[in-house]
């Protein structure tokens, strides 16, 4: 399976998911990659947590289960919805101009109307690919916002849950960093051509809090 248009990324069988991910196929790629990391840093939180009942009490425990299998499965989503969101890339890179939308001819949407007078098939297809981009950021983006809570979650259960999950808690928090990162990247070349967007600023400052617990959730 190379990844096709109605793909399940998070039911594949780990070995049926690498073959996708190292196929010739544009999708899955980097972004689906982050967000299984990201998955697997908040399984790694829910199964500390099933296991810190005598430490943290059962309700609060059970309260931690149920945040990262939220966040898992939120996490485990967006491999799917990155795919989409890449291809939608691709397929509008691959897209010739089309010279209606820039005369406002049957069928086709004006350039002035886009805010762009006398901008030509090129220009309003560049326009087309700008937006394309912008909604794949968005995916990259949400990982990154959801890496922050995971981290916080691994650095709380390394510091008062199961001593012996400890270890688990701190991968946890260093996979979880290290899927914001890869996904931070991806933000910013997605938004190379848009330097005003703030989403690369946000994506800067979540990793600095997802740094902090990371440090927290060290021995």
């Amino acid at each position: 399976m190379t990844g096709g248009q109605d793909s399940c990324y998070p039911r594949l069988p780990v070995g049926s998911f690498l073959d996708a991910l190292a196929a010739g196929a544009p999708a899955p790629a980097a972004g689906s990659a982050a967000a299984l990391v990201l998955a697997q840093a908040a399984a790694l939180c829910a199964k500390s947590a099933r296991l810190s009942a005598r430490q943290l009490t059962a309700d609060r425990a059970g309260q931690l289960t149920a945040e990262a299998e939220q966040l898992r499965a939120e996490a485990a989503s967006l491999m799917d919805e990155d795919a989409r969101a890449f291809r939608a890339v691709i397929e509008q890179s691959r897209r010739p101009a089309d010279p209606a939308r820039a005369t406002g001819s049957a069928g086709g949407e004006a350039a002035t109307q886009r805010g762009c007078p006398g901008a030509g098939p090129a220009a309003a297809a560049a326009g087309d690919l700008a937006i394309a981009l912008s909604r794949a950021a968005d995916v990259p983006m949400r990982l990154v916002e959801l890496a922050a809570p995971v981290a916080e979650l691994a650095a709380s259960l390394a510091a008062g849950g199961n001593p012996a999950l400890r270890g688990d808690a701190q991968t946890a928090a260093l996979l979880a960093q290290a899927a914001a990162r890869a996904a931070a990247a991806l933000v910013r070349i997605n938004l190379t051509d848009t330097p005003g967007d703030p989403r690369p600023a946000r994506a800067a400052s979540l990793l600095t809090r997802i740094a902090r617990s990371v440090e927290a959730a060290a021995p």
